[in-house]
């Protein structure tokens, strides 16, 4: 089957906000309620779960290509130890942060993972957000890791030692 003229091609690597960094497997139609739908098909490392997403629908889903190396250097440089402190109340706090992860850009999943880390070291996080703060960490290890082409155990201890620097 020829590959179809969309977005994203089959082996590209793609971001899937709240879901991670996938690789497209395969664009493949389907019929929906007696449509032909064209669907990517990707591949959720950090889930170990395929996803069906209507090509139609990757905007609004928020879907979207690995960031360039230097947006990838932005973020990372944008992690300090610096803090600003933010609400003490988990559930605005949970409810922002999870606000942001949606957004989906590599500067809003840095973010996210600076303030609950630092958060952390005040108090020890709620379950919810502790979660939270392990799928925004994952998401941007891979996603810099794939972008500047550096192991993810490297990008975690770099990310790590940023957070720790005063």
């Amino acid at each position: 089957m020829e590959t179809p003229n969309t977005l994203y091609q089959i082996g590209e690597h793609v971001v899937y906000p709240l879901q991670g960094v996938g690789v497209i497997k395969d664009i493949t139609k389907k019929q929906f309620k007696g449509k032909d739908i064209l669907y990517y098909v990707i591949f959720l490392d950090i889930s170990d779960m395929t996803v069906m997403i209507p090509v139609d629908n990757v905007d609004d889903i928020g879907i979207r290509s690995i960031v360039s190396t230097d947006e990838a250097m932005k973020a990372l440089e944008s992690i300090t130890g610096a803090y600003e402190p933010v609400t003490v109340d988990w559930k605005v706090r949970y409810t922002m942060n999870l606000e942001l992860l949606k957004e989906g850009t590599i500067a809003s999943i840095a973010s996210v993972v600076q303030t609950l880390y630092h958060r952390s070291k005040v108090k020890e996080l709620p379950v919810q957000e502790r979660k939270l703060y392990d799928n925004a960490l994952r998401i941007l290890i891979d996603e810099i890791a794939l972008s500047i082409g550096k192991p993810k155990n490297e990008i975690e201890a770099l990310i790590l030692s940023k957070l720790e620097a005063e």
